[in-house]
């Protein structure tokens, strides 16, 4: 229970207020339930009593009938306002809680970050979430508000018809009702994980076959994907009917717990009535109060058949929950120096996986452009994911402008660092649009600028300029024009060290030549590091460092 507790205090210091307020009204509304339903059934056996002792002339009737009507109407009018104010707050605190989620993922790990899928990514962000919309709604403030109302009821019915009255009614429920509760939490237990893993399941995979239907066609595995959506939609439903049945079940418990309250009640008050204790009329109203007050923990019900999924969503978002962590040191001014230097650098894909460079030591000047050079998997791409902070180095050391790697704070690595990686994504959006992620206050000229360096200008001229829409993951350019629009995103915040992957891949050479001319020209004193394979690029820098995937060696 403790990634539920974990969720329910995010909401709370989100919204307290609103919930707060909620949790008010909903106390209102059960309470005006039970006081309406005790109240006419009072007045319904006293106007009766008044009726057959000769004295209805004289029975005030509009005072009952009065509160009957106050009542009714606040009752509507109190769970319109809980609906609005637990509802609301609830969405909003939901929202939040994705960008945190959000934010937690783009704070993982680089390898962890390898192994993201797109459906599974969006099912966290979607249905975890929606999944957890119940912990507040259907969970925590039923409980709350139902505990409080049971409280209050026994104090009133003691007050108002009798102690023992009052005991058995709140007991008696309250027993009968925990009883079907903890029998309907432990049956739905795994047919609510069930029915989350399908709901899971059948997104990611229907999501999977959408984006892939072409190449499941060509394959001839169309139809075999379709069945495997379908397979995962059926075992959701037949998990959702069996919660459904359960939910009928404890349904059908609480309310013979309640039928049986209420019978005692009546059997109580009958017993005081004929001792002289009470009169008829106040025995009505602890018998009817009783009834009503099965609506306390009537809503708990949809709760605990949702328990196990909840819980499990609960677990997976808390995982990626980002930890409140202290600022890294050094925000301060780069320091003046060496643009970069590496000392006796040890790097791999991850921690399990073998080294591929030791003892690595280069030293690169401000302005200055390297190529790192080799065969495949030499660790060319490692090492630019080590010195962009993406991976750590499995020994020695890595200083930016004179300041240990590990000093500075994300934001002002990001500023001052800027990555063109192998594969760069694109969003569907417009051009401006992929390129305001690295500067969003940027203007047309600053975008129209940026596009011309990398050779770009034409081709996005020719599709409408920069609101000229691409699709999801920059569909509608070729592999070469997504290449150079992720460049020129790279380049726009102008950072003082550039981390080039492969910048020309898919370009020919004049291209390529034309790309790297302009990308100089556009970032002038950037000190550049490149992975290189092509002789154009080769070329182009100052000097080159071989890595042989071993032992690696450089000045």
């Amino acid at each position: 229970m403790r990634p539920l507790a974990r969720i329910f205090a995010l909401i709370w210091r989100t919204e307290r207020w609103s919930l707060l307020r909620g949790i008010a009204l909903s106390i209102v509304v059960l309470l005006m339930g039970v006081s309406l339903l005790g109240l006419s059934g009072w007045f319904i056996i006293a106007a009766g009593a008044a009726g057959l002792a000769g004295a209805g002339a004289i029975f005030n009737v509009f005072g009952p009938s009065a509160g009957v009507r106050f009542l009714a109407l606040g009752r509507t009018a109190a769970r319109y306002g809980e609906r609005l104010l637990t509802h609301d707050a609830t969405l909003k605190a939901l929202a939040a809680l994705r960008v945190r989620l959000l934010t937690g993922f783009a704070a993982a790990p680089f390898p962890v970050m390898q192994r993201f899928r797109g459906a599974q990514v969006l099912n966290r962000l979607t249905s975890d979430i929606d999944a957890l919309d119940g912990v507040a709604l259907r969970l925590v403030i039923p409980l709350l508000a139902g505990g409080a109302t049971l409280a209050l009821a026994w104090g009133m019915l003691a007050l108002l018809v009798d102690p023992r009255v009052a005991a058995w009614s709140v007991l008696s429920l309250t027993v009968g009702a925990a009883l079907a509760l903890a029998w309907s939490a432990r049956r739905s237990a795994r047919p609510s994980r069930r029915a989350e893993a399908a709901a899971q399941a059948f997104r990611t995979r229907a999501i999977d076959h959408l984006r892939g239907r072409a190449m499941l066609a060509f394959a001839g595995q169309l139809e075999s994907s379709a069945t495997h959506v379908l397979q995962a939609d059926a075992r959701g439903r037949a998990s959702r009917l069996a919660l459904a049945r359960i939910e009928r079940r404890s349904g059908a418990m609480i309310s013979v717990a309640a039928t049986l309250s209420a019978a005692g009640a009546l059997y109580l008050g009958a017993e005081l009535t004929r001792a002289g204790a009470m009169s008829p009329a106040l025995a009505a109203l602890g018998f009817f109060a009783t009834l009503a007050l099965a609506e306390a923990v009537g809503p708990l019900r949809r709760a605990m058949g949702e328990l196990g999924g909840m819980r499990d969503a609960a677990r997976r978002v808390t995982h990626w929950l980002p930890q409140d962590r202290a600022e890294p040191r050094g925000r301060g001014a780069p320091l003046a120096g060496a643009a970069l230097r590496v000392i006796d650098l040890s790097i791999a894909n991850g921690p399990d996986s073998p080294g591929l460079t030791k003892g690595l030591t280069f030293t690169l000047a401000p302005g200055e452009i390297v190529a790192v050079t080799g065969a495949s998997g030499a660790g060319k791409t490692t090492l630019l994911n080590t010195i962009a902070g993406l991976l750590p180095p499995r020994a020695g050391e890595i200083r930016l402008s004179e300041r240990p790697l590990a000093d500075w704070s994300e934001p002002g690595l990001r500023a001052h660092l800027g990555y063109l990686p192998q594969r760069a994504a694109l969003i569907g959006g417009t051009i401006a649009e992929n390129l305001r992620l690295a500067a969003p206050d940027a203007s047309p000229d600053r975008l129209e600028t940026v596009l011309e360096a990398v050779a770009l200008g034409p081709v996005i001229e020719a599709m409408g300029g920069l609101e000229a829409r691409l699709g999801e993951g920059g569909r509608g350019l070729s592999g070469g024009e997504s290449r150079r629009l992720a460049l020129a995103r790279t380049l726009l915040r102008r950072p003082a060290l550039l981390l080039l992957d492969e910048p020309t891949e898919g370009l020919d050479r004049a291209t390529a030549r034309s790309v790297l001319a302009g990308l100089r020209a556009y970032c002038p004193e950037a000190t550049i590091l490149l992975a290189a394979h092509r002789a154009v690029e080769r070329d182009w820098a100052a000097r080159e460092l071989p890595l042989d995937g071993s032992a690696g060696c450089g000045t």
